[in-house]
């Protein structure tokens, strides 16, 4: 299936239908990677518990719930934690919930619907809508809570979960604060490409090839796989993002056996949802809830939370992280502003 190089070039996007290669096998044994596998260390400070909750679509969702240790607090506020888009909570999200939990909040960490350990069929699928859900669902969870104070509930989202969760709050009341880092808008970047050059011809024909497939997964009965998002190897002459998502995903730095971006692929027409659903109509309707927007210096992503600071109503922050990429706010423990996020959930959860 032909498409444009700009969307070939997106780890997230259309491909043909392949089967896990021997390669991609090798390599996870390699890792040694367990069910158990978290690419971060817990806290001696901190307790983690698996938990479940079902979204309102009846999808049940996997989390891990960081409670800080040795607090006197008897209602502790709290924050609902997803992304980067295509990970699972044993990554970057665990990590953030990992570091907040160390700082005094209830930190909910969890994979989104249809992936991870996360229910829903078919697998490895993404909605603008049902991620959104997500969110709403943790918070459900989070306010039921004996020592969590439901009017004191915030959430962060990373990477693509950064859109859904501004769209969360836009109409989702009950969230009092919301933080992004490294922020993707998903509707933008699937239905415009990269700096929103793909053209109107370019995408109709995105979308007939997308109508073609749903042709031949009715046929077969079966949801095709896109293209592992990324390659197994890199030989140097890749963009420099691409060398930098390799860099986290496929290596021991962050690479999990459950992680869509690690070791699988998307289903080949997960796009079609995010080609005309556009998340961030409702920006606006945060306020006055604040808003606090992280991004590193030198991210190829960085204009997705510029553009969405502007459309946002105040109070709002925006925070550029000097010298960092966008894979650096995954993991980077010396760039991830964490003071800065504490201090942020901390005056405006109260």
């Amino acid at each position: 299936m032909k498409i444009t190089a700009l969307v070939v070039l997106s780890f997230f996007v259309i491909g043909q239908a392949v089967a896990q290669n021997k390669e991609s096998i090798q390599n996870k044994k390699k890792m040694n990677t367990t069910e158990e596998h978290y690419t971060f260390q817990l806290s001696n400070k901190v307790t983690r518990q698996k938990v479940h909750f079902k979204n309102r679509y009846g999808i049940v969702l996997s989390g891990d719930l960081y409670l800080p240790k040795n607090t006197d607090q008897k209602l502790l506020a709290a924050l609902a934690i997803s992304g980067p888009f295509g990970a699972v909570k044993e990554q970057s999200s665990g990590l953030y919930a990992n570091q907040m939990a160390e700082r005094g909040f209830a930190a909910l960490a969890f994979d989104p619907s249809y992936t991870g350990e996360s229910s829903g069929e078919p697998r490895n699928v993404a909605s603008p809508d049902i991620n959104t859900e997500d969110f709403s669902a943790a918070v459900d969870f989070l306010g039921l809570q004996k020592n969590i104070d439901r009017e004191k509930i915030g959430i962060i989202g990373i990477c693509g979960f950064a859109g859904f969760a501004l769209n969360a709050a836009a109409v989702d009341k009950r969230i009092k604060a919301i933080a992004t880092t490294s922020m993707y808008d998903m509707t933008r970047v699937m239905s415009k490409g990269y700096n929103d050059v793909v053209t109107s011809e370019q995408r109709t024909k995105n979308l007939e090839q997308l109508g073609l497939q749903r042709w031949k997964d009715a046929e077969s009965g079966n949801f095709a796989s896109s293209a592992n998002n990324l390659p197994e190897k890199i030989t140097g002459s890749e963009q420099q993002f691409v060398k930098e998502y390799f860099d986290y995903y496929k290596t021991p730095r962050g690479f999990h056996v459950r992680s869509i971006n690690s070791n699988a692929s998307w289903t080949a027409t997960m796009p079609i949802s995010f080609m005309n659903m556009p998340i961030l109509s409702y920006i606006k309707e945060i306020s006055p809830r604040p808003i606090l927007m992280i991004a590193g210096e030198n991210a190829h992503s960085r204009y997705f939370s510029e553009d969405a600071f502007k459309a946002a109503a105040e109070p709002k922050e925006l925070m550029i992280v000097p010298n960092s990429v966008h894979v650096d706010l995954y993991d980077r423990l010396d760039k991830i502003p964490f003071e800065k996020l504490t201090a942020f959930f901390q005056n405006n959860l109260k």
